[in-house]
């Protein structure tokens, strides 16, 4: 692995750690060097499931929200400029006294992140690597206006939150796929990667449902999605789909999965969906899926249901409907 920016300063001693007090990670991922901090003494604010477990298997302190006060900051910036924007307010809310550190990639904004810094911040240093820059400087309240308002209502009238899928509004593919829907989908139902709820707000117009399985990876969607749909039949697990036990044996399971965690796409994550479906359903189960179309779903579908039919879409995606679920050989 590369000597990543965050190792880079703090070898060079350009940043020194506090030598005490817990140290806030904003944003990291199993992916990101943290090889030169102190495990025992770093507390990570993550709120995607897995990142969050696989952080928490190598030993570190992994939260939804920070708790505070730290001694330090380091904030990963994600790839929604809202959402870095908050995280930076919330780092130095949470670190009264002590060094914030900004880490990014050119094509996540850190950029315009850094002209920011430079305009609020007596930023004491920089560097830039691997196609992204660090920047550092003392906690402020510079970028208390930075602050997310939290949640916030759509024109639709749904909750949803900065750097949550489709924040400003129903999805187009999936109120496509809503309205593809048959009117009977069975009595056990899952919302594969639900978001922020819409989906499983149009399932539950169906009376003969008993349970709606609401599963997704992302905590502040889930927790949208929780707000949205008021019903009791709905069970809602913060959770990664593939490795999701469900509880029961499904008659239908119903899904947008999503295709990236960074900017490229990766047909992988909607690939492990279609076989944790196939895995779950009853063997008289259905599958009902949106995707974009240039996504290469259609062999692992023939690889895990007998039926695959193409019930809609247009240039943009595609509906697919999957039955006769085959479940792995033991």
């Amino acid at each position: 692995m590369a000597t990543s920016r965050l190792t880079t300063c703090l070898e060079d001693g350009s940043v020194v750690l506090p030598s005490e007090g817990t140290i806030a990670l904003f944003g990291a991922t199993a992916d990101h060097d943290l090889s030169e901090l102190p495990t025992d003494r770093c507390q990570v604010i993550q709120t995607f499931r897995p990142e969050h477990d696989a952080l928490t298997a190598r030993g570190f302190d992994c939260v939804t929200e920070p708790a505070g006060p730290y001694a330090m900051a380091v904030v990963f910036l994600p790839r929604a400029r809202a959402q870095g924007q908050a995280m930076v307010a919330a780092a130095c809310a949470a670190v009264p006294e002590g060094t914030i550190l900004v880490d990014g990639l050119k094509t996540d904004g850190i950029e315009p992140m850094l002209k920011a810094c430079r305009a609020r911040a007596d930023v004491q240093g920089q560097i830039s690597k691997a196609h992204g820059k660090a920047v550092w400087f003392p906690s402020t309240d510079a970028f208390t206006d930075w602050t997310s308002p939290g949640p916030s209502r759509t024109a639709d009238g749904y909750l949803t939150a900065p750097g949550v899928f489709s924040a400003d509004g129903i999805d187009p593919a999936s109120a496509a796929l809503a309205a593809a829907l048959p009117a009977k989908l069975g009595q056990s139902v899952a919302d594969f990667g639900a978001g922020w709820g819409y989906l499983s707000t149009q399932i539950l117009t169906r009376p003969e449902i008993a349970v709606l399985h609401v599963i997704e990876a992302d905590h502040t969607a889930l927790t949208c999605a929780r707000a949205n749909i008021d019903d009791p039949r709905a069970k809602f697990y913060w959770a990664d789909v593939p490795s999701w036990p469900s509880p029961e044996r499904l008659d239908t399971v119903v899904m947008n999965p999503p295709f990236h965690t960074t900017r490229n796409a990766d047909p992988a994550i909607g690939q492990s969906f279609i076989a944790a479906a196939a895995k779950a359903l009853k063997p008289g189960g259905h599958l009902w899926i949106v995707a974009n179309r240039h996504l290469p779903y259609e062999t692992t579908l023939a690889e895990h249901f007998g039926e695959t039919t193409e019930v809609g879409g247009d240039g943009r995606f595609k509906i697919l409907h999957a039955q006769r679920p085959s479940r792995p050989r033991r």
